[in-house]
């Protein structure tokens, strides 16, 4: 009779990054994940490609360990032979012989796994048995619809066009300054991008647990590796000339705060939150948004990163997810949640929630928050662990990140549900003590 496995048991037994023991005892279902990532028809060559790797690591490994063995019992031996004053010449040859061979087999050990690794390292996490499959956004299934987008008696206004009329969103002198996909921001923009982001902080720490961070903007290559961007997805990274990458989110120095480190159940869940400039070279955005700010190089963006344990990651998903949506429902602005497809979805995730809010001026909803749960995916690369409360040893953590939310599009909703005919936008009453109670944005010569 087949057994009914809820969500949240099969989140916490899917593999990460990737366990090869796991891979060996459940070989169809991993290559099944393959298979729903979209990695059909390779998966089974996949599978038979790290199987193989795996069984001549192993015997490269046995044959190391027989390598050792065979010198220790030489070495013993020759102990032996010199206080019996027997000679030792030939006994000398056999221990250089095993040694050498010890050094070589170790070398092939090492080349095979560092095969193994690369392999292991370019697949994708699994999806979760909830999880919609599907290859792009089409396959995505829409949860729930939240608010009502508003009615304007007129036709409304894209942002871009709302920010340039009141003489405070400038394109122009940005492209003077870096190139396309920049902005700047004067006056009230500028300070309604930091009071959006001070109002999100604020109610992320005071209302639901989140300790606020102030991270690194620059990390290493361990730091991108961790949480999946690395080496992947270089190209959608900028990269300084002295080898520290840009952070493309928060969620990269946040989630790599427990890398390399062994966590005490007790003191999951750990909530993490940030507000940064976020850098990504959007490689792969030719010609999308290209105009206004919805696509950019350079942006502002809350985040929100938990690490907990495989129990409580689902329920942690919902509770981070939530969060997010109540930004949107604080500033009134209408939104749904969409469950990303299996062909949708990050790199890195396992399930992911989407919000998107409704932006008037293009008639149709955007996304503004990304929330995923890694389940161990990020933990194994980091190597991130915690002790359980009861039992022995460690298990790798999960790994959770959204945004909370990306403050550039937050604004970007503002303006647009928010605006008037004569072309003022009114501040949503949220916002207003962050901005010594003004009420409207109105134009600047």
């Amino acid at each position: 009779m087949p057994v009914s496995i809820s969500p949240v048991f099969r989140l916490c037994f899917i593999p990460a990054m990737h366990d090869i023991r796991w891979i060996r005892e459940h070989p169809a279902e991993f290559a099944h994940g393959l298979r729903r990532r979209g990695l059909q028809p390779q998966a089974e060559d996949i599978l038979d490609d790290i199987l193989n790797l795996d069984r001549a690591w192993r015997a490269a490994e046995t044959r190391v360990q027989e390598a050792k063995a065979l010198r220790n019992k030489f070495s013993r031996e020759i102990g032996a032979a010199k206080r019996a004053g027997a000679d030792i010449a030939d006994l000398e040859q056999m221990i250089h012989a095993s040694r050498q061979l010890e050094a070589d087999e170790g070398k092939e050990a090492s080349r095979l796994r560092k095969q193994l690794d690369d392999l292991l390292e370019g697949l994708p996490n699994l999806p979760a048995a909830d999880v919609p499959d599907g290859a792009d956004e089409t396959a995505n299934d829409i949860q729930r619809e939240v608010g009502e987008p508003p009615r304007f008696n007129f036709t409304p206004a894209p942002h871009e066009e709302i920010g340039e009329r009141l003489g405070l969103m400038d394109f122009r002198r940005a492209g003077k300054l870096s190139g396309s996909r920049f902005v700047v921001l004067r006056r009230d923009l500028a300070r309604l991008e930091r009071a959006l982001a001070q109002f999100m902080l604020d109610l992320h720490t005071r209302e639901f647990g989140y300790q606020e961070v102030s991270p690194p903007l620059l990390v290493r290559d361990e730091a991108v590796f961790g949480t999946g961007q690395l080496p992947k997805f270089a190209e959608d990274l900028f990269r300084t000339t002295n080898g520290y990458w840009l952070i493309p989110t928060a969620e990269v120095p946040l989630t790599n705060l427990v890398a390399d480190e062994i966590l005490e159940e007790r003191d999951l869940p750990l909530r993490f939150t940030a507000c940064t400039p976020c850098f990504r070279s959007e490689a792969g955005a030719a010609g999308k948004d290209t105009r206004g700010m919805i696509r950019q190089h350079q942006f502002m963006k809350v985040e929100l990163v938990s690490v907990t344990t495989p129990e409580q990651s689902a329920e942690e998903h919902e509770h981070m997810t939530k969060c997010a949506e109540e930004v949107l429902k604080r500033l009134g602005l209408a939104y749904r949640v969409v469950v990303l497809s299996t062909g949708d979805m990050g790199f890195a995730a396992q399930k992911t929630y989407d919000i998107e809010v409704w932006l008037p001026g293009q008639g149709t909803y955007r996304e503004i928050s990304s929330c995923s749960n890694c389940g161990a995916f990020q933990a194994q690369r980091m190597k991130a662990r915690y002790r359980p409360a009861e039992g022995r040893g460690t298990r790798p953590v999960h790994t959770l990140n959204g945004s909370g939310l990306a403050v550039g599009r937050t604004l970007i909703a503002i303006l647009e549900n928010y605006q008037h005919e004569d072309g003022s936008v009114s501040i949503p009453p949220a916002l207003q003590p962050y901005l010594g109670g003004q009420q409207v944005i109105e134009h600047h010569g």
